[in-house]
């Protein structure tokens, strides 16, 4: 899950690449696969494709962020704020 690239904050390239994984895992969970099985048993092809593109415009990212409110961690990209704080205050500290 990490974004191994030394030119940039290690803590950061963790958190996108959780971040990343989770909202793939709540997509995944959200699509209804029962539907599209049935629409590709059936030979609804039309069918089948419509749902695979009103899924790109589903609010998936609404659910994601109630969930990290749940959690008390940072919604949509106020965590590059909290990442660069924690830069600032601790890791160049370090030796």
């Amino acid at each position: 899950l990490d974004y191994f690239d030394a030119s940039i904050n290690r803590v950061g390239a963790y958190v996108v690449g959780i971040r990343s994984q989770q909202k793939a895992m709540l997509q995944a969970l959200l699509e209804p696969t029962d539907s599209l099985r049935k629409f590709e048993k059936d030979n609804k092809n039309f069918e089948r494709m419509a749902y695979l593109e009103e899924l790109k415009s589903m609010p998936w990212s609404d659910i994601y962020n109630y969930y990290c409110l749940q959690q008390n961690v940072a919604v949509a990209n106020d965590y590059i704020k909290e990442i660069q704080d924690y830069e600032a205050n601790i890791t160049s500290k370090r030796v």
